[in-house]
């Protein structure tokens, strides 16, 4: 197998592909060849230390936390899954830049016919995220209006489309190149963060998806109406501020789940989700983590294992 291999903490452009051994899955695992990896700015924070105090890794590793690709192989445990199977999951924090990856058996859905794998690499982190802030933390109602910051990425657009489902009104901050974009998804109303301050222009809402967090998250309390909530999965709440708000500040742990993956996939197999993929060659992998660490990206970036 290939694997891309990040080779000290703190140095995002060490990154090289090398030949490694050919995986084996344990009792129960499943060895999948993968088609494609999803790029993640968790794969950026792991590389550069950040979280080194919650996630204690030790360079060489692979980096990546999602895939798809085919099932190779399954320990003896696995009942689901068989060789030839196409797959997809948030397998972990480390393993999906590479051509072989393992992942455990319960981490992992049938890939839908309608998404390829490379557009299906991209689907398991954002789309789990997505479904866990609005629905397990938020607790999102139909007739509510949710403000979301950072919407045209790939954890945005997975929540724009999921809130409009359930029968959420959604504005979001964004730029303007992006607008045409998330009006295609449902955003009814489109806030271009460099020209006007969101926090004047946008009404009260009932819930806050923050994917920014600092300031944009301190500018936001004032715009939630009393008994709302703001969700964050990069800034930790004040808890202080969310009391005298009368608001709820939750921050979390995106939870790695095949059975709720699996409820994701139905809706993308019956087109009411979709996503928007740019591919990048697997040996290209600093790149593609350099621009989406930048932020301002569209959808989500993929390596493509067989280039």
């Amino acid at each position: 197998m290939k694997a891309i291999r990040a080779m000290h903490y703190g140095k995002t452009d060490e990154l090289f592909l090398q030949e490694l051994p050919a995986l084996v899955p344990g009792q129960n695992e499943v060895l999948m060849e993968v088609a494609g990896s999803g790029v993640n700015p968790i794969d950026g924070k792991l590389l550069s230390g950040a979280m080194k105090a919650f996630v204690p890794l030790e360079p060489p590793y692979t980096p990546g936390v999602e895939v798809a690709g085919r099932v190779i192989a399954t320990g003896e445990a696995v009942q689901q899954f068989k060789a030839g199977d196409e797959v997809f999951g948030f397998i972990g924090i480390t393993g999906g830049y590479a051509t072989q990856a393992l992942a455990m058996a319960d981490r992992l859905a049938h890939r839908p016919v309608r998404l390829s794998a490379l557009q299906a690499s991209g689907v398991p982190a954002a789309a789990l995220t997505a479904w866990q802030a609005l629905h397990e933390h938020a607790k999102i109602k139909p007739g509510q209006t949710l403000l979301i910051h950072g919407a045209a990425g790939g954890l945005g657009s997975m929540a724009v489309q999921m809130a409009r489902i359930a029968g959420v009104r959604v504005i979001a901050t964004a730029s303007a190149h992006n607008e045409n974009y998330l009006k295609t998804l449902g955003v009814e109303q489109v806030i271009d963060y460099t020209q006007a301050s969101f926090e004047k222009v946008s009404e009260k809402v009932d819930v806050v998806l923050d994917l920014v967090g600092d300031e944009t998250q301190t500018r936001s309390w004032s715009l939630i109406k009393a008994g709302g909530v703001l969700v964050s999965t990069v800034t930790p709440p004040d808890q202080a501020i969310a009391e005298a708000a009368g608001v709820v500040g939750k921050h979390f742990a995106t939870r790695s789940d095949g059975s709720q993956l699996a409820q994701i996939a139905a809706l993308f197999a019956n087109g009411a989700l979709t996503i928007d993929v740019e591919v990048v060659p697997l040996s290209q992998a600093k790149v593609a983590l350099s621009r989406v660490m930048d932020g301002h990206t569209r959808g989500k970036r993929v390596l493509d294992a067989s280039l």
